[in-house]
């Protein structure tokens, strides 16, 4: 019995370390696997509660705005997220940025806090008007003053002004299933359409007509695949929603393959009668999805943080290396910092994505006057969950944020933003000393990017903002997503390629306009030029022989006219913002703005709708600035382009003097983009996209990346020694990274309508 006993002993313990070996196994590559045994230090770093004077609502704030709006009983404003265009409806809530003059004096002269108030736009249906609020102070008892007329310089906004809502959306979509009904039998046989199974998609052009107060939408029309976008059936209705009031509305026009009918009866009955060149539905592969057309075999390049992350995020406040900046995302134009410093001086008071902008060519009615002005849609509406690994690193640090525009709750849209530190895989600087003293010196470039990416319809928008340790910021927009496109007609060759069968890519533009206000040293700055010419010379030591060599031009521009730098017309290749401080050589400490764009030429200023674009004429503006020029675009441009309540231009035509002035620089990248077969499934982000880069130019006394860690330096023979080379000492430090787990939950804020 002693000796059966002892036996079923050592098959228990042999069990149980078998049992440990397993789970050991399975759970080690959970865990960090480092050489070294020296524990890591923890990051320092001190975050400023004051970064909140920039942050955006919090639920609470948004919550508490809504009720107090809604409990406005002469208001009369709807609850419902459907509210139909006949009622009045709470649109949009966002932060109203407080006074620059009251914020310096905060963050700088310990000032009282600006107090935090609400921006709220609402649209009264029952009135046939709207209006824009401000509502405050968020910490103490909430009171509401109209502000349309200190705004805008009118008591009330066009109706016909307003963005399309939800609400609307859904009034349009039962007119349109009405009028499919009529019109089945062809739409049937000519796209296959079958009633709630196989749908025909709409996509609208704009703006909505050819004059202010027009509300006449031409839709084109899709099949019902992913990536519709590239899938037209050459289908086109106009839809005439002026009224406020639903039962009113009609189709106006229709389009098929190429011919125009005035009413839906006209088309019937020539279809009826085969008097017209019929389109027969076929079945075709969908040649938009962008399911991988090959398993994935393998996983890319990762990147980790073997000693840590080197940056740190709190409420809005992101602290890196040198850098410290706010961030906030505003609904309407998106992705912003505020009070950028380097090395503890401010650079930056705001730097802001303003306006996303693209004009289409076309023969198709859809598409030959649209022109998208994404602001008056929402570019930070559309900011949804980033895919880690994919969007952005998987390591990177991801904040959720929170809105309130066209809804009746407040929506939280998580990891909508990123935040990471990139290697950009070339050196940041470096040589090799081949003669005389032998020795390497050099510094990878690792940058801290902050990114968000918005899908707007068909287009997806990357940006960033990218801080590197040589003191410049990097403002870059990419573009991927989906182009636009129409249904092939004879003569529209000439607007794009043929991209897929029946599909035409149509030619378009695409214009950014960031806000670039710079502080260099102060509010008080300069705007100068550099540029070069050649001049002849005689030699110093041989005068009767004369040489070209390049000469440096300098000017300094006294006008916002003068700093007004056209698209197409020859600019100053160096643009600078500048203090009236020197550096210990004598030259004014200033940052340049070094411009990266492709892009296609303006809309002529004689076109009736430019006037709502009229910041894309310049590649360059530099403006005094004022508080009340907060924006170069308008929610409202998009739909009443004609007579636009902000157009950019006048910023300028008072011609103010910049000289010893508080100056911000409007800045427009972008790109022409005539699609092409490989844009078929999906554009792809290189090449197409576009930014600012802002240098530093004498501000400093030496490269500030001198003074990183990130350094390397040796000479022949020190080879594998570690003191100013980290990477000879790598394998000894390295560590197996411990992931978070993959989640998305990015499908809970987009739009519904069933």
């Amino acid at each position: 019995m002693n000796s059966l006993l002892k036996y079923l002993l050592i098959l228990l313990g042999l069990i149980s370390v078998i049992i440990n070996i397993v789970l050991i196994c399975l759970n080690s590559n959970r865990l960090p696997k480092c050489m070294s045994q020296q524990p890591q230090e923890p990051l320092q770093v001190t975050h400023s509660d004051k970064s909140l004077v920039f942050a955006d609502l919090t639920a609470e704030e948004y919550k508490s705005v809504r009720d107090y709006m809604w409990a406005q009983k002469d208001l009369k404003i709807s609850h419902s997220l459907t509210a139909k265009p006949s009622e009045n409806f709470l649109f949009l809530i966002d932060l109203l940025l407080p006074r620059k003059a009251d914020v310096l004096r905060y963050l700088d002269s310990s000032g009282q806090k600006p107090p935090r108030e609400a921006s709220v736009v609402v649209f009264y249906g029952e009135r046939g008007y709207l209006k824009e609020y401000v509502v405050g102070p968020l910490s103490g008892r909430l009171q509401h003053r109209d502000v349309t007329q200190e705004k805008y310089s009118t008591s009330e906004i066009p109706f016909t002004a307003r963005t399309v809502t939800i609400g609307e959306y859904v009034q349009l979509f039962e007119l349109l299933n009405h009028v499919f009904q009529k019109l089945e039998n062809p739409l049937s046989e000519s796209f296959g359409y079958i009633p709630r199974q196989r749908q025909l998609l709409p996509f609208e052009g704009m703006p909505r007509g050819i004059k202010s107060g027009d509300r006449k939408t031409w839709i084109s029309f899709f099949r019902d695949l992913s990536g519709m976008y590239i899938h037209p059936v050459g289908f086109e209705m106009l839809v005439n929603h002026e009224s406020s009031n639903s039962s009113n509305w009609t189709v106006d026009r229709l389009l098929y393959n190429g011919q125009y009918f005035n009413s839906t009866e006209e088309f019937m009955a020539r279809y009826k009668a085969s008097s017209l060149k019929k389109i027969v539905y076929k079945e075709i592969p969908n040649h938009a999805s962008l399911k991988p057309r090959k398993k994935p075999s393998g996983l890319g390049p990762q990147q980790y943080y073997l000693q840590g992350k080197r940056f740190s995020v709190k409420n809005n406040q992101v602290i890196y290396l040198d850098w410290s900046f706010a961030f906030g995302l505003s609904s309407l134009t998106g992705m912003r910092v505020f009070d950028v410093r380097f090395k503890g001086e401010r650079i930056v008071y705001e730097l802001s994505v303003q306006e996303a902008m693209s004009v289409y060519g076309s023969v198709t009615p859809g598409m030959i006057l649209t022109k998208f002005l994404d602001s008056s849609i929402g570019i930070g509406r559309f900011a949804h969950e980033l895919v880690r690994g994919v969007d952005c690193p998987y390591a990177a640090t991801y904040v959720d944020t929170y809105r309130y525009i066209d809804t009746n709750i407040t929506q939280r849209f998580r990891n909508s933003i990123c935040v990471f530190e990139h290697d950009i895989g070339r050196p940041l600087r470096r040589h090799f000393s081949d003669f005389f003293h032998n020795g390497y010196g050099g510094m990878a470039n690792s940058a801290l990017v902050f990114r968000t990416i918005t899908a707007i319809g068909n287009y997806d928008y990357i940006w960033d903002f990218i801080f590197y340790q040589s003191g410049s910021v990097e403002a870059r927009v990419h573009a991927t997503g989906y182009i636009s496109s129409s249904y092939k007609d004879d003569g529209n060759l000439q607007y794009g390629h043929q991209v897929a069968e029946n599909v035409l890519g149509n030619i378009h533009t695409h214009f950014i306009n960031f806000k670039v206000d710079l502080d260099i040293l102060g509010v008080k700055n300069i705007f100068q030029t550099k540029d070069m010419v050649y001049k002849e010379v005689p030699l110093p030591w041989m005068p009767s022989k004369k040489a070209k060599i390049p000469q440096l031009v300098e000017q300094q521009i006294k006008t916002e006219k003068e700093a007004a730098m056209l698209h197409g017309a020859k600019t100053p290749r160096y643009l600078h913002i500048a203090s009236n401080q020197t550096n210990c050589w004598g030259h004014h400490r200033s940052y340049r703005l070094q411009v990266v764009s492709f892009a296609g030429d303006p809309l002529p200023e004689s076109e009736s709708t430019e006037r709502s674009m009229s910041w894309a004429r310049y590649k360059v503006a530099i403006t005094k600035h004022k508080d009340e020029e907060q924006t170069s675009s308008s929610l409202y441009s998009q739909n009443y382009m004609w007579s636009p309540y902000v157009d950019f231009s006048k910023y300028i035509e008072d011609n103010e003097m910049i000289v010893n002035e508080d100056l911000v620089a409007w800045v427009t990248a972008g790109f022409l983009h005539i699609p092409h077969a490989e844009d078929i499934p999906n554009t792809v982000t290189v090449g197409n996209g576009g930014g600012v880069i802002l240098r530093p130019h004498n501000y400093f006394n030496e490269d500030p990346s001198i003074h990183s860690p990130d350094g390397v330096y040796f000479g022949q023979g020190s080879e594998s020694d570690c003191e100013y080379n980290k990477m000879a000492c790598l394998e000894k430090d390295q560590c197996s990274s411990t992931l978070e787990p993959f989640t998305y939950h990015g499908f809970e804020g987009v739009m519904k309508f069933d």
